[in-house]
């Protein structure tokens, strides 16, 4: 069974230092954690502020290469979790048919976001790897993850983290 969540916020993980976006579920209260990268976060924060840039972003190219070819996004379907990786389903209506396309649960979401489309994830997924989090007890996600609540970042405190780093903030790669 599918539930429909939300983007509730982005957060950074204290321990590894990486960004997690946080779903919550619509008409409940469960939250899906899914740690993602700098460059997702990004892209995700900046659909939740301001998705309006003079030339388009990737996630905007898509959906403009998509609207040309007759297709339009109608969910995004987060389904699994597998040693760690969380995979999605982007669901696309396209000259009458339904398609569905791996994807990264980042992109899926941040075209999401840019579509105004719906998030789902499947039930046994929010069960397993969710976080109970009432309006009682505010430090749940903090004791669940280890974190301290005053790590978490709103949308725009991410994006402005995200663009003060360096790419030798990520350590040495070499080609």
């Amino acid at each position: 069974m599918l539930v429909e969540v939300k983007v509730q916020s982005l957060a950074m993980d204290r321990t590894t230092k990486t960004p997690v976006v946080i779903l919550e579920e619509v008409d409940g209260t469960r939250l899906l954690p899914i740690w993602i990268g700098p460059a997702e976060a990004r892209a995700i924060a900046t659909e939740m502020t301001d998705p309006n840039f003079p030339r388009p972003l990737t996630h905007a190219l898509c959906l403009s290469v998509l609207s040309q070819f007759g297709g339009s996004v109608e969910r995004v379907i987060i389904t699994s979790v597998e040693k760690s990786t969380y995979y999605a389903e982007l669901v696309v209506h396209s000259n009458g048919d339904v398609l569905s396309f791996d994807a990264r649960p980042s992109d899926s979401i941040a075209i999401a976001l840019r579509s105004r489309a719906r998030i789902f994830a499947n039930d046994e997924l929010l069960e397993d790897a969710t976080i109970e989090f009432t309006d009682e007890d505010p430090t749940a996600l903090a004791e669940s993850t280890g974190d301290d609540t005053r790590d978490s970042l709103d949308a725009k405190e991410l994006k402005e983290l995200l663009r003060g780093m360096n790419p030798e903030d990520f350590g040495r790669f070499t080609p």
